[in-house]
């Protein structure tokens, strides 16, 4: 009897190999070869489930976004009762490239936000959904920290959510450049976390 095929365990498997060959050679220079080699499968079973490359590197996104979910989460089941500061951080941080998982994530991250710009069939792509998420998120975060007396009631939770993740978005970029250390970055970032949280990190 044939060995029955999980077709979405398939995809996945495809979707991390283009997230491993992007990760070292850049995404621009990936190739539906590249990715199949990478997989161990042939290129016509890459070219069966995603038809185009624009479908590949769709399916890449999302698959490095449920990453990055999974991520955060790690971080937060490290923290018991995690604060409302707690949940910002370990969101800020986990896009930090700090290790090689932080650094795949922003490498790719900033290369599909470039190629979305330029690509017709990725910009037509709901891409700008997951950064409203995140953005979302951390604003909802901020309130709740608000109401709680946690955070300073003065400040405007969307504006000070938008400036912390374009800050983590370029200290990330200063960190793969070498411009600072990711102990540096998260100085900056301890910094403005300060200023909006009354209470400190426990």
């Amino acid at each position: 009897m044939p060995k029955r095929v999980d077709h979405d365990e398939r995809r996945t498997q495809i979707a991390e190999a283009l997230v491993r060959v992007a990760g070292r050679r850049g995404l621009h220079a990936v190739g539906m070869r590249d990715v199949a080699a990478e997989a161990g499968v042939s290129l016509r079973l890459v070219q069966y489930y995603f038809q185009t490359k624009e479908n590949l590197l769709f399916r890449g996104l999302q698959h490095l976004t449920d990453r990055f979910t999974a991520r955060v989460g790690a971080r937060l089941a490290a923290v018991p009762d995690p604060s409302p500061r707690a949940t910002v951080e370990a969101l800020l941080l986990a896009s930090l490239p700090t290790d090689e998982e932080g650094r795949t994530f922003h490498l790719l991250y900033t290369s599909y936000s470039i190629l979305s710009v330029t690509d017709e069939a990725l910009a037509a792509q709901p891409f700008i959904d997951k950064p409203n998420a995140a953005e979302d998120a951390v604003t909802g975060l901020l309130r709740r920290a608000q109401e709680a007396g946690l955070a300073d009631p003065g400040v405007d939770a969307r504006t000070e959510a938008v400036s912390l993740l374009a800050m983590t978005a370029t200290l990330g970029t200063s960190i793969i450049v070498g411009q600072r250390t990711p102990e540096s970055a998260i100085a900056v970032l301890d910094h403005h976390l300060d200023r909006i949280f009354q209470q400190r990190r426990d």
